[in-house]
C-alpha cells in the first residue's frame, strides 16, 4: 500500500509509518478491549456472546460517540498481527459465536496479515460507521462473513453538524449497497447469522424526519435478505456541550414514529430495541 494513507474517504494522505492520520492512529495496530460482548443483535451475540475486538481511532468522529475516548485515540495498546491472530483464537476457545471487528478500517492491512496467520473458524463480523471506500472494502471482503454497518445520517447538513462530513450519506449508502451485494443472509441451526448484512440506524433527538428518510432508503434498496436494526440506545455522551438537542435521550414517541414508518414500508426483517437500552451501562469500559 502507498505511504500516503487513502484507506478512508477522508484521504488525509498521512504517512502513518511516521505520524498519525486523520483517524488518530499510525500504522501500528492498537486496540482498547477484546471480550465476549452480549449487547449486539440476538443473531450476532447468541450463546456466550460475540468475540468483539475494539480498535482505536476513527475516521468519522461523531460528536456524540458512545466510545468517545476510543475514537479519539485517548486509550489503547499496540498489538502485532500475530497477537491479533492469537486473540482470534482465544475468543474462539472461550466460546465466541463470531469474531467482531469494531471500527477496523484504518488497520485493514494489519488485520489482513492477522487473517493470513489464522482465519477464525467462526464467522467474522465487520462492524463499521460505513464512511468507507469501496476500494478498501474490496480488500477486506474475502475475510468477512457478516457486515454490521451504521447508516447514521441522511441530510448533508446533519452529517456536517455532527461529523464535519456533509457527504456521509452519499458515501455510506454506496458502501452498504456493496455489502448487501456481497453477502446473502444465512443462519445456522442455532439461529445465529453466519452470512449477511444488518444495517443499523441510531435514532437521535429531533431526528425523526432524517430517520424516516433513512428507513425509506433502506426499504427501496435492501437485498439478499438484509436486516434493519432500529436502535433506541442514544445516550448523551462525548462532546455535546455545543449541541443542546443532543443533551437528552430520545422519547418513546420519536422511536414509535420511525418504527411505524418502517412497518408501513413493508420491512419485515428487522430488530428493535427497548427504551431501557439507552443507558451508559451498555458502554464498555476499556482495558488498555
Amino acid at each position: 500500500m502507498s505511504d500516503k494513507c487513502e484507506l478512508c474517504p477522508v484521504n488525509c494522505g498521512a504517512d502513518r509509518n511516521v505520524k498519525a492520520g486523520y483517524c488518530g492512529e499510525k500504522n501500528a495496530m492498537r486496540i482498547a478491549k477484546y471480550y465476549l460482548h452480549k449487547y449486539e443483535e440476538p443473531v450476532i451475540c447468541g450463546g456466550k456472546g460475540s468475540g468483539t475486538v475494539f480498535f482505536c481511532g476513527c475516521s468519522l468522529k461523531c460528536v456524540f460517540c458512545q466510545n468517545y475516548v476510543l475514537s479519539r485515540s485517548q486509550t489503547g495498546k499496540e498489538i502485532t498481527p500475530r497477537e491479533l491472530a492469537d486473540i482470534f483464537k482465544q475468543l474462539e476457545d472461550t466460546g465466541a459465536c463470531n469474531v467482531n471487528l469494531v471500527t477496523p478500517t484504518h488497520f485493514t492491512a494489519e488485520i489482513i496479515k492477522a487473517f493470513e496467520i489464522y482465519k477464525p473458524k467462526v464467522p467474522v463480523v465487520y462492524n463499521t460507521h460505513s464512511y468507507e471506500k469501496i476500494e478498501t472494502l474490496k480488500l477486506i471482503d474475502p475475510y468477512i462473513d457478516v457486515y454490521l454497518p451504521d447508516l447514521k445520517f441522511f441530510a448533508p447538513e446533519r452529517a456536517k453538524r455532527y461529523t464535519g462530513k456533509s457527504d456521509y450519506f452519499e458515501v455510506a449508502s454506496r458502501a452498504i449497497e456493496f455489502m448487501m451485494n456481497s453477502k446473502k443472509t444465512v443462519f445456522d441451526e442455532n439461529g445465529q447469522m453466519t452470512s449477511g448484512v444488518i444495517g443499523r440506524h441510531l435514532i437521535l433527538p429531533l431526528g425523526v424526519s432524517d430517520s424516516e428518510n433513512i428507513v425509506e432508503w433502506f426499504a427501496k434498496n435492501k437485498k439478499n435478505g438484509a436486516y434493519l436494526s432500529l436502535m433506541a440506545q442514544y445516550t448523551p455522551f462525548g462532546n455535546v456541550d455545543n449541541f443542546p438537542e443532543l443533551k437528552r435521550k430520545i422519547t418513546a414517541r420519536e422511536y414509535e414514529r420511525v418504527y411505524e414508518k418502517m412497518l408501513s414500508l413493508g420491512i419485515n426483517e428487522y430488530f428493535i430495541q427497548e427504551e431501557e437500552s439507552a443507558s451508559e451501562s451498555f458502554i464498555p469500559s476499556w482495558d488498555f
